[in-house]
């Protein structure tokens, strides 16, 4: 079991570095574009919100890059993750391995980008006179590792049925740009209307974002949400692993 265990992890440390170091071969701006993405969209929502709408919301800067950061790392993980099987095909045939941490390698390695962006936030925080709590020091791995379950159940279920339906890349897609208007990621949960605001708790996203926001901003959780939060991460591991087995007999047809 111990050898198992740490052929698992050095497994995973190996495909996990092969993955960032493809990700900045060539790249000359190399970490500036993991955090490109979100800034830019945090700029554009502040221009809509903040200055055209004009929002009626403190520190609205902050509050858009705490949320569109975690969520970047779910939506990146979740879209790439229906082309990982097909993609690694030469991989699977060749070597023997457990397939299953593929999807893994991905999720880590948006999940990396992810860890070295939150300098950034931490800037944004000083800069706005946000005193940092120390809740990060144990706040941020609690919410990661529930992140990592909840998405890695997601990315192991749409990866399998990819090889089956191919259709289901784009349904992804659609379904993550959905999914970021429905989660309160550049607006306030207290937007919502009250007959709505029950519906929260249906989104696992939202159960997350919140937290992340609230984290950064105040240094504190809810606790519902929370226990929500990995009460669905759960949920989805089991469903995605339980898919994954189902299919994965019938992998050697597809690939």
């Amino acid at each position: 079991m111990k050898r198992q265990i740490r052929y698992y992890f050095d497994l995973l440390t190996t495909l996990t570095k092969k993955e960032i170091k493809v990700r900045y071969r060539n790249s000359i701006l190399g970490y500036l574009w993991s955090i490109a993405n979100p800034l830019a969209f945090a700029f554009v929502f502040y221009i809509a919100f903040k200055v055209v709408m004009k929002i009626n919301l403190e520190n609205y800067t902050i509050f858009l890059i705490s949320g569109l950061f975690p969520w970047q790392w779910f939506s990146n993980s979740v879209n790439a993750s229906s082309g990982i099987f097909l993609g690694n095909a030469n991989l699977i045939k060749k070597v023997n391995f457990p397939i299953s941490t593929l999807p893994l390698t991905t999720l880590l390695n948006d999940a990396f980008h992810f860890l070295v962006s939150i300098p950034v936030i931490a800037l944004f925080v000083i800069l706005y006179k946000i005193p940092i709590k120390l809740s990060w020091i144990y706040g941020i791995p609690i919410l990661m590792l529930i992140q990592i379950l909840f998405t890695y159940g997601i990315a192991l279920a749409i990866s399998s049925i990819n090889l089956f339906f191919r259709d289901m890349e784009r349904l992804v897609i659609i379904f993550t740009t959905l999914l970021f208007y429905f989660t309160p990621i550049f607006y306030p949960e207290t937007m919502i209307p009250q007959k709505y605001q029950s519906l929260i708790k249906l989104n696992p996203l939202a159960c997350l974002m919140i937290n992340w926001r609230m984290l950064f901003l105040k240094g504190d959780f809810n606790s519902e949400y929370l226990f929500l939060g990995f009460f669905y991460a759960l949920i989805s591991l089991l469903i995605g692993y339980l898919i994954f087995r189902r299919l994965s007999i019938r992998f050697a047809e597809v690939l």
